[in-house]
């Protein structure tokens, strides 16, 4: 007699081409989400589906540009420039992601009677549509800030681009627990913004963790956003190799958030009422 479990025939094959069809179902959802995004906040605006890169460009050009003066650095090739543009740029991915979560309910609500769209679906297409347009202008603005003998190419741009997708899956699973909390508090709503600004100085963007005295030091690296400002300095400068980053301390606090996140969405679904 043949021991063990055995699926029955055919069983393993039908149940995967299920998950497969219905992953490829939500890929379409996300993708026709993204697009309605790109239209609704670029499409009718002067210039366009351009503004994705241009917004965020103004932005951190504006804000690199106050150290093109300074000729200091801040140890090895670690140039005040390209520091700011690393920094700057991953901190709007986190700003960017979390603060239109906020509003993903109020705007996307008549899209909930489609039985296949759902508030996950809104987050993520904003997260993903924040997150390539930010790292579009990184590669822009590097490339700029070379020609113009401000900075060096990333040294190690697969470490770099770890970060922005590190920053990118971090600012999503946050957004799920914001959409819910804004949904269920006015006040909430209210703190989210401060809060988001308050975050930026300690968020690691515009310090080396060394830089940090102990107990500080330690306190701040349980903090995934430093961990992950660390690994994207890592992947820009050549001389800079960070020890106080660790990838699958980083995977495990996106997973646990997503986690929450997931069940926060399912919270807040039940509150939301259509008429």
């Amino acid at each position: 007699m043949a021991s063990g479990f055995a699926f029955p025939s055919g069983s393993a094959g039908h149940h995967s081409s299920v998950i497969l069809r219905g992953l490829s179902n939500q890929m379409h959802v996300v993708g026709a989400l993204i697009l309605r995004e790109l239209h609704t906040r670029f499409g009718r605006n002067n210039i366009g589906y351009l503004w994705i890169i241009a917004e965020p460009m103004m932005l951190a050009t504006a804000v690199a540009g106050i150290h093109v003066g300074s000729h200091s650095r801040y140890g090895m090739d670690i140039q005040p420039v390209p520091f700011t543009l690393n920094g700057y740029c991953l901190f709007m991915i986190f700003r960017s992601v979390i603060g239109r979560s906020e509003s993903t309910l109020q705007s996307n609500r008549p899209l909930l009677y489609h039985r296949q769209v759902t508030i996950f679906d809104m987050l993520l297409a904003r997260a993903l549509l924040d997150g390539i347009s930010i790292a579009a202008t990184m590669v822009i603005l590097f490339a700029g800030a070379y020609a113009l003998d401000l900075s060096d190419l990333p040294a190690k741009p697969l470490l770099l681009m770890a970060a922005i997708f590190y920053m990118t899956w971090f600012s999503f699973a946050v957004s799920m627990l914001v959409c819910w909390g804004t949904q269920a508090s006015h006040i909430f709503e209210r703190l989210l913004h401060p809060i988001t600004y308050l975050l930026m100085p300690i968020s690691g963007g515009f310090y080396l963790l060394k830089w940090i005295p102990e107990p500080y030091r330690d306190w701040l690296w349980y903090f995934p956003m430093v961990q992950i400002f660390e690994l994207g300095r890592t992947g820009v400068f050549a001389s800079f190799d960070s020890p106080y980053y660790d990838h699958m301390y980083i995977v495990g606090s996106c997973l646990v958030l997503t986690w929450l996140g997931m069940i926060s969405l399912r919270i807040a679904r039940r509150q939301v009422h259509l008429h």
